[in-house]
């Protein structure tokens, strides 16, 4: 099942700041509140937009630049009919708040003329999809599972856990002191008249083919990123004998490994010890790693001889001079080998290019805060067992940390994709929807996320858990606290880098949750549930492993 992260930045006009909030907050007082005939708070949007996980409307300010208030959604399907159930609930609000947003210049412009006119009944949903935001780097917490389905099954565990404390039943039958199998059973009969789904087995949370494109998608990216470094090495390796070549490899991957050795050491102050081991990690991951590494340059070596020995026959075609053609192909061949061999030599100087970078990077120590807008986001959290997250910081320049951030962003997303399939994020248990996107042409970071707990709880969870992964997504904000090698230290910075996320944090007004009540490893624990009675008949083993989440 497809599901879709995205969100809708837009340009705010200053005098209009205040009204835009007011706008939000009378949506979400609306909303956020049970009608008739239902029992639970966004009633109205849970039918009206029945594929939507979590939505939120936020303006955030920066002395630096102008309001931009932000849209964002996460739901299953495709963005057309999601757009058209949330026009067909809110389109007029939505109307008032576009009027109070900058006209924009570019191919969108009629249109947003045409939606914000007086009077105007111009439905708004396709302006909103053409300024649609795709994220750098999104996770799917609960993979797979549809709003519908993580609703249904949350049900059924209710239902199960109300059978079990039946006062009925807490003698010696039909559960108590009965074999796991018996019991698993026993239950499936019980649960299947009110839930007849578990008559039939349920899709597969994550298709073999977009298994499949999401493990391409990886394997293309590092194609190319490998293909990239290679060519400094292709160019010379082409122009100089073999052995010359070979000791000039040599001799630069020596310098540039003794340039980083003399600058590893951490600033005064900086280092944060941890008990992430780069040499570790890719020890645990080392087939992964590999075929990163090794499949990649053995396609590149394959793809770029061909092209080569495909332009020389061109060549050969023309001028007639097609007898010639085997004299090429060990000479193209040995080029792009010793090419991507290169990459030993050219990958050092990288490196140590960025923590020259790094070295040099401002960091805020003590950044600043609003009290009052620290006090508006205080007063709209922790209402429910979730939160939302939503912040804005401006990207270090530079030539090399732009090709960085943006390919890091493409790296790890691809990364997230392969690796995090089974509902959560590495170790983390507490993320249900997360992105990150870039604004302004790529001057502005925008992250997003829908969580468990509180936040302060949460971003220690990621310090502990994810600085990593963080400080090589996060790091190239400005004021950042200070990184070593893209990903060490950084993050794990805990206080300054709490305070610094606090910082760039706007208040979240209008926030939905379809399931506010449920965290991530509740879900999963209820997809076991459900899995189990629909997969037929379990082993005593399997049985017994069942019940414990019952």
């Amino acid at each position: 099942m497809r599901q879709t992260t995205l969100c809708v930045p837009l340009d705010v006009r200053p005098e209009s700041t205040e009204r835009l909030s007011a706008l939000i907050e009378l949506l979400r007082r609306r909303e956020d509140r049970p009608h008739i005939g239902a029992a639970d708070n966004f009633a109205l949007l849970s039918r009206a937009v029945p594929t939507l996980h979590f939505m939120s409307l936020s303006v955030f300010e920066h002395q630096s630049f102008d309001p931009i208030f932000i849209i964002e959604a996460n739901f299953d399907g495709r963005p057309g009919p999601f757009w058209a159930q949330l026009e067909a609930q809110m389109g007029e609000d939505l109307r008032e708040m576009l009027r109070c947003c900058k006209e924009p210049f570019d191919r969108t412009r009629n249109l947003y003329c045409a939606i914000t006119a007086e009077g105007s009944r111009v439905p708004v949903a396709p302006y909103l999809e053409a300024s649609t935001q795709r994220p750098s780097v999104f996770h799917h917490g609960n993979r797979g599972l549809t709003r519908d389905r993580i609703i249904a099954e949350a049900k059924l565990f209710r239902a199960l856990r109300e059978e079990l404390d039946k006062p009925q039943n807490q003698g010696a039958q039909p559960y108590r002191g009965a074999e796991p199998e018996d019991v698993r059973d026993r239950l499936y009969q019980k649960m299947l008249p009110e839930h007849p789904w578990l008559g039939t087995p349920g899709p597969p949370r994550v298709s073999g083919t977009e298994r499949f494109l999401d493990i391409s998608r990886l394997f293309l990216f590092a194609t190319m990123v490998v293909g990239a470094l290679a060519i400094p090495g292709i160019l010379m390796a082409a122009i100089l004998q073999t052995p010359i070549y070979l000791a000039g490899v040599a001799l630069f991957a020596l310098v540039g490994i003794y340039l980083i050795a003399r600058d590893r050491a951490p600033l005064p102050g900086t280092e944060v010890k941890t008990t992430f081991s780069l040499l570790g990690y890719l020890l645990k991951h080392a087939p992964l790693v590999l075929s990163v590494l090794l499949l990649p340059a053995a396609i590149l070596t394959v793809v770029l001889t061909a092209v080569a020995l495909s332009l020389v026959g061109l060549y050969g075609a023309i001028t007639g001079l097609t007898g010639e053609m085997e004299a090429f192909l060990w000479p193209v061949s040995r080029a792009v080998i010793l090419g991507v061999l290169g990459i030993v030599s050219t990958t050092p100087y990288l490196v140590w290019w960025l923590r020259r970078l790094e070295m040099r990077d401002h960091s805020q120590d003590s950044p600043h805060v609003d009290d009052d807008i620290a006090t508006q986001m205080a007063r709209y959290e922790d209402w429910v067992s979730q939160n939302h997250m939503g912040s804005i910081v401006l990207i270090r320049p530079g030539v090399l940390r732009s090709i960085i951030i943006r390919y890091g962003h493409m790296g790890l997303g691809l990364l997230l994709r392969v690796t995090a399939t089974n509902g959560y994020l590495g170790s983390m248990r507490t993320v249900h929807f997360a992105h990150w996107a870039f604004l302004n042409n790529g001057s502005r970071l925008l992250f997003l996320s829908n969580f468990d707990q509180s936040w302060g709880s949460y971003l220690d969870d990621f310090i502990e858990k994810a600085h990593v992964g963080l400080t090589l997504a996060w790091g190239c904000g400005v004021g950042f606290p200070p990184t070593r090698f893209l990903i060490f230290d950084g993050a794990s910075h805990g206080r300054r880098f709490k305070a610094w996320a606090l910082a760039s944090r706007a208040v979240s007004r209008f926030w939905y949750s379809a399931y506010p009540d449920l965290s991530v490893d509740q879900i999963e624990r209820n997809h076991r549930l459900a899995e189990g009675l629909r997969n037929g008949p379990l082993n005593r083993a399997d049985s017994r492993t069942w019940m414990k989440d019952l």
